[in-house]
């Protein structure tokens, strides 16, 4: 078959480009602690909904530099013993999508949460100005600002807070929550399993957010990255910053939070993935220690891949 990115006897023991800062563990850490301090002023708002067996709530929270951060929240109606949860992250500009899609979980007995990222195109507020969507620009955003005003230190965090906010919730079982999303869901499943270390299953699907360095190698600052290739020609034409760049990208690179994880990690992958390629995912998987699995689709691209949700349904009914 023809390839995009390396054979897959390299991939499964790529370590990765992109430099990882000296202090991520530090920087992390601190970060959590600023989420953790945060007085999240929940709100939960019935929203009306036709499925009988299903309760529905619009939930905001208060996240990091006092952003209102907005979530759907479905839990089965009536059920008040504790039963497992999921989170789901959305690809990127996008928003938590149709509450429809959710009730197969609702109807399996899950609560589940649904994320809008903060800036993109749900409900939450971007605190650097706008609501709404600023469509893209968000792997740049706060770049030359420090790693703390990088926009997405704090989607990784709103991540983790919603789904700590979750695991307290009384319905739900603490000990038996799942996250999972495709693309930049994908990248915010692994970056909520490495920050929130109680997650227990995660399933991440062909994750954005991983090894920048290498997407730009590869000439793939296209799409989804190509803001990469946009900072450069504004910012820093003669790249003269470009380690210090792609070093400070590391603190929001997957693979460099992935030793974290404690989750055990179903991942999906297409080897013909020229939005997110193969070896810049791969770098992130090889770094995860804890128990984990690859589903690989060898002719598939950054697209629907057959029966895989059928396959993820099934993983998240293990809890």
């Amino acid at each position: 078959m023809p390839l995009v990115d390396m054979p897959l006897e390299k991939l499964l023991t790529f370590e990765g480009r992109n430099p990882c800062p000296a202090d991520m563990d530090e920087f992390w850490d601190a970060s959590l602690a600023e989420m953790k301090a945060l007085d999240p002023q929940i709100e939960m708002v019935p929203h009306e909904t036709c499925a009988s067996f299903a309760e529905c709530f619009d939930l905001y929270f208060t996240g990091t530099g006092g952003a209102r951060i907005y979530a759907q929240y479905l839990r089965p109606k009536g059920v008040k013993e504790p039963h497992p949860a999921v989170v789901l992250f959305h690809g990127y500009t996008g928003h938590s999508g149709d509450w429809t899609a959710k009730m197969h979980y609702v109807a399996q007995g899950f609560s589940v949460a649904a994320l809008d990222c903060r800036g993109q195109g749900g409900r939450s507020e971007d605190v650097g100005g706008t609501k709404g969507n600023t469509h893209r620009g968000h792997i740049i955003r706060g770049l030359d600002e420090g790693p703390e005003k990088m926009l997405f230190r704090n989607i990784f965090l709103d991540c983790a807070q919603l789904t700590g906010i979750v695991m307290n919730m009384p319905e739900v079982d603490e000990t038996r929550v799942g996250a999972t999303g495709g693309s930049q869901g994908g990248g915010l499943t692994l970056a909520c399993a490495a920050l929130e270390p109680r997650l227990k299953l995660a399933a991440p699907t062909f994750p954005f957010l991983c090894d920048y360095l290498r997407v730009w190698e590869m000439d793939l600052d296209a799409g989804a990255y190509e803001e990469l290739r946009t900072y450069f020609r504004l910012f820093d034409p003669l790249h003269e910053k470009e380690n210090e760049v792609f070093t400070r990208l590391g603190y929001i690179d997957n693979q460099h939070l992935a030793k974290r994880i404690r989750a055990e990690v179903m991942m999906a992958v297409g080897l013909m993935d020229t939005i997110c390629p193969p070896s810049s995912q791969f770098a992130a998987y090889n770094k995860i220690t804890s128990k984990k699995d690859l589903v690989i689709y060898p002719d598939f691209g950054h697209e629907g891949l057959p029966w895989l949700q059928d396959r993820i349904f099934k993983f998240m009914c293990r809890l």
